[in-house]
Formats: structure tokens, sequence, C-alpha cells
């Protein structure tokens, strides 16, 4: 077995299911605490039981654990289901300032985080549907 094959992914290096939700729980509370985060709070429904579910199961399979999204939902089909919504570079940036604020909360190792944001980055950037 190579090294590569080793290596833990990187739900496990966040720690498993309560890592990840942890993430997930930090991330939407700090939606809802942070003025900072105001506009992106208000794309979402008033409760954000639904879209901490979502989230949490969606990177729980990202992140390389169980597919709780595709056994629930099918393909993600991210880009289609924020289509939706107006997401410009405003909407992309506040979304990833609250996740790396709750990703650094979290207390990741660095190269941890910094592979995640990243990586959500590129994800969060195709979101976009407004601006160039």
């Amino acid at each position: 077995m190579s090294a590569a094959e080793a290596a833990p992914t990187p739900f496990v290096r966040l720690g498993g299911e309560a890592g990840v939700r942890t993430l997930v729980d930090r991330f939407y509370d700090l939606m809802e605490l942070e003025p900072a985060y105001a506009a992106l709070r208000a794309m979402h429904p008033q409760s954000l039981d639904g879209s901490r579910d979502k989230l949490f199961w969606f990177l729980c399979g990202w992140l390389g654990g169980p597919d709780h999204y595709v056994q629930r939902f099918g393909h993600p089909r991210l880009r289609a289901r924020h289509l939706p919504y107006a997401i410009g570079i405003a909407e992309r940036d506040q979304w990833m300032a609250c996740m790396i604020q709750a990703l650094g909360d979290c207390g990741l190792e660095p190269a941890l985080a910094d592979r995640l944001t990243e990586s959500l980055f590129g994800t969060a950037d195709w979101m976009r549907n407004q601006g160039g």
C-alpha cells in the first residue's frame, strides 16, 4: 500500500461525522450571529435546520466520508440548485469568509484548513451566476 493510499481522507482528518457537524454548525451559527454575514443569512430560509442538514450531508461525502446527500437526493447538481439565488463575487466572498472563520474556530490543522479553503473557493466561485 502506498503512502497516498494510507493517508486519511479529509473526512477522517476533520473528525468524521462529529467533526463535520461541528464545522457546519459553527458556519451557520456565525452566519446568524455576525453582522458581516447578514446578506448571506438573508439568502437562506428563516429556519436554518434544513440548510444545516444539507450542507452536513453534502460535506460528509465531499470530504471522503459517507454519501448521505447522494443517498437522499441523488447527484448534488450544486450549480443548478443554486441558480435561483443571485450569487456574485460579494456573495461568494461572504460565504468563503464565514467558512474560513468556521474552519479556524474548529481548530483544524493549518495544512488541512488551507487545502479545504482552496477547494471550497473553487466550488464557491463555480456557484457564481452574477457578474464577471
